[in-house]
């Protein structure tokens, strides 16, 4: 009979431990924490038969065998904010905050503990073996590094890397000295190899290095390349090839706010080192390698991302169907590849089967999912909501390769949640999807809860695009649509699905210029002929040449509406029109009525920058005597014989007379205002009663003037 799979889970009332397929049920010897128990921040494990649980109980941590449940002994510890544990389950490595003793120095936070049975809480002697302490203040990368047969660990410091054998931690065994390292991976393979990487420095290239212990003389392989700030180091399980992922914090080409990824590929023997070429643009979301070694899956490019698998050589074996993916997990056994979208996507899995040409077998729906885990045996796919992304509908499902829901829990705040570690080994070879398995009652009991969309909701169309079919402008690159092309803007442009070139920067009043062929072409077309044009555009076409036209005779006449004739063509007894003046005052001075702006600027002279000519212009007569009709009033100009001489200093000058003249017709204007507005019912003031009575004096001083009604 197969072991059974197990999974341990942390909540904020405790930690509990779980038998999975086929039972589904707590482990019967494992107390679960009581309220008034704290847990510790992790559960953590051990590559062995046990999973090792950390539980604060005051001073002490239980350590508890995850095969019956039982306590193995106490850890005596306090202020533990990581556990960790060698690849067999011998050593317990914990880090505590950084902290000073009474003296001032340095506390020494990491802790190295050998696992001793028979140990009980309150024992106040420590009955386990400290075999190390180092003082460690950052968090990241704080845990010690074991070979796959716990001989040696690592530790880096200041440009060098230490190594110990794992029995003795006071003594350094060797030391790998390289200036400015910052990271570095121990091979899991038996040939005892390590990976470490420089970053970019005073120009030099950033470089991954792999030697092989303890012959640190020379590397074995190496890769120098730029725009690598920080990597990750991926190491294949028989520890022959390497993947180096490297990111820069800053992407300089603008393409993303997130940095810009690329991958290389280094063997171990140092016969092959390669930058990985993707042949779609965007970050690089995850890369796994399978259980066997001989190929790994990349998920790339922006959405919809692209899947492929690659051999050892970098070459591409197979392509996934372009979809909203940023995961790839391999099963066990390496048969099947899960290929997902989780975070900010839907949550759809995809499952195939690599044994049978890649084919697809199911996509499984995990919405709001944080946690995807392949189950020890092969079979089950693990996925849970946690906090704090989510604080609610927490909880663990498990799912069968077949694609249907075999276990559902629903925990309070649910912090973190893995299976137990089994090797494969313990779980023979066999043909998981023949027979199907019966789900568990709590799957029967949720999907009975879950309503089923009658109908796919899909995205809103609007009332006139229904019933129609998408444009390609808007559809997704996975749908048909068109591919997602930047050219370094963060702007969005006027390209297809809003991407492309970036959006043209328009001076308003300038004629709009471009550069694209495709609407040059367009207007050419439209320009011979009408029949391209509808309606409504034709008539407008119409319109706008008759007004140039008429526009074109008016200062073919010397009638431009602009103002732009000379001040030949107006009586001297007449004011010339002020530029000042809005378009409805011109329009009642018999000048065509205009809404351009760019005939003529409507601003003061001081604000123009622009200073006018200040020569005075003799005004040629035309007629000894020429009638005006200007709102409502009949001026008759004198001859040119008895007309003074008038000088003309600026668009809104002329002579005392004149500005006389306007100064009453503003007043008569404003008079005629204000019987409109008593004629419709409004009440007036009383400065406003005086100002109307005003108006037969005012008509009489522009008879005065030549004036007449």
């Amino acid at each position: 009979m197969a072991v059974p799979t197990q999974f341990a889970y942390r909540t904020l009332k405790g930690i509990g431990i779980s038998d999975a397929a086929p039972v589904y049920e707590a482990l019967p010897g494992f107390q679960r924490l009581a309220h008034s128990q704290t847990c510790q921040r992790e559960i953590s494990d051990a590559a062995s038969t046990r999973l090792v649980a950390g539980i604060l109980l005051g001073r002490h941590r239980k350590i508890v065998d995850a095969s019956v449940g039982h306590i193995i002994t106490f850890l005596h510890a306090q202020n533990v904010y990581e556990i960790g544990f060698s690849p067999l389950g011998t050593f317990i490595i914990t880090w505590q905050r950084p902290a000073k003793d009474e003296k001032g120095d340095a506390v020494r936070n990491l802790k190295v503990w050998r696992v001793m049975e028979g140990d009980e809480p309150g024992d106040d002697d420590d009955q386990h073996d400290i075999v190390g302490h180092f003082v460690q203040k950052s968090q990241t990368g704080w845990n010690l590094q074991y070979t796959f047969d716990e001989r040696y660990c690592a530790r880096v410091v200041t440009n060098e890397i230490q190594f110990y054998e794992s029995g003795d931690l006071g003594t350094v065994w060797n030391k790998l000295r390289v200036e400015g390292v910052s990271d570095f991976a121990v091979s899991p393979g038996e040939n005892h190899s390590i990976a470490v990487f420089i970053p970019e420095r005073k120009g030099q290239p950033a470089a991954v290095k792999v030697f092989n212990m303890p012959n640190f003389d020379s590397a074995v392989s190496q890769k120098n390349f730029f725009k690598g700030d920080k990597v990750q180091l991926k190491w294949n399980n028989e520890g022959t090839s390497l993947i180096v992922l490297a990111q820069t914090e800053v992407d300089k080409s603008g393409k993303s706010y997130y940095g810009e990824t690329t991958l290389y590929l280094l063997s171990v023997n140092g016969g092959f080192d390669s930058r990985i070429d993707l042949d779609k643009d965007g970050p690089i979301h995850d890369v796994t390698w399978s259980p066997n070694s001989k190929e790994f899956g990349v998920v790339y490019g922006y959405m919809p991302a692209k899947a492929t698998i690659f051999n050892t050589r970098a070459v591409p074996t197979n392509n996934f169907a372009l979809a909203p993916r940023n995961t790839i997990l391999f099963s066990p056994n390496g048969r099947f590849v899960l290929v997902a979208g989780f975070g900010n996507l839907a949550g759809q899995m995809d499952i195939y089967d690599l044994e049978k040409d890649y084919k697809k077998i199911c996509t499984i729906e995990a919405s709001n999912a944080s946690v995807c885990e392949w189950s020890p045996d092969g079979k089950h796919i693990l996925t849970a909501t946690t906090s704090p992304r989510l604080r609610v509908d927490n909880g663990v499902r498990i799912w069968h390769v077949g694609g249907g829901l075999m276990y559902n829990e629903d925990l309070q705040e649910l912090y973190h949640v893995m299976w137990r570690p089994q090797p494969i080994t313990a779980h023979p070879l066999e043909d998981p999807l023949h027979p199907m398995p019966n789900p568990h009652a709590s799957a029967l009991s949720y999907l009975g809860t879950v309503k089923t969309p009658s109908k796919p909701a899909g995205a809103y169309r609007p009332p006139g695009a229904r019933g129609s079919v998408t444009p390609l402008a808007f559809r997704r690159e996975d749908e048909g649509g068109a591919a997602y092309i930047s050219d370094g803007s963060l702007s969005l442009g006027s390209g297809v699905n809003g991407f492309g070139k970036p959006r043209r920067r328009d001076i308003p009043g300038a004629e709009a210029a471009t550069n694209d062929h495709s609407l040059n072409a367009a207007l050419v077309a439209v320009g011979e002929g009408d029949e391209n044009l509808s309606k409504a555009a034709t008539k407008n076409k119409k319109k706008r040449e008759a007004k140039k036209a008429k526009e074109a005779a008016d200062k073919a006449a010397g009638l431009a509406p602009d103002g732009l004739g000379s001040t030949a063509d107006v009586p001297a007894t007449v004011p010339s029109p002020s530029p000042n003046r809005s378009p409805e005052r011109r329009d009642r001075r018999g000048h065509e009525r205009t809404r351009s702006r760019g005939d003529f600027d409507s601003r003061p002279r001081s604000q123009t920058g622009v200073r006018k000519d200040r020569a005075p212009k003799s005004a040629a007569p035309t007629s000894s005597t020429t009638p005006l009709i200007t709102n409502g009033l009949t001026v008759q100009t004198a001859s040119p014989a008895d007309a003074p001489d008038l000088t003309v200093t600026s668009p809104g000058g002329g002579s005392p007379q004149d500005k006389k003249i306007r100064a009453l017709l503003k007043k008569l204007r404003a008079i005629d205002d204000l019987k409109m507005r008593r004629a419709g019912g409004e009440k007036l003031e009383g400065t406003q009663i005086k100002k109307m009575d005003t108006e037969e004096g005012v008509r009489r001083e522009l008879e005065g003037f030549g004036w007449r009604d």
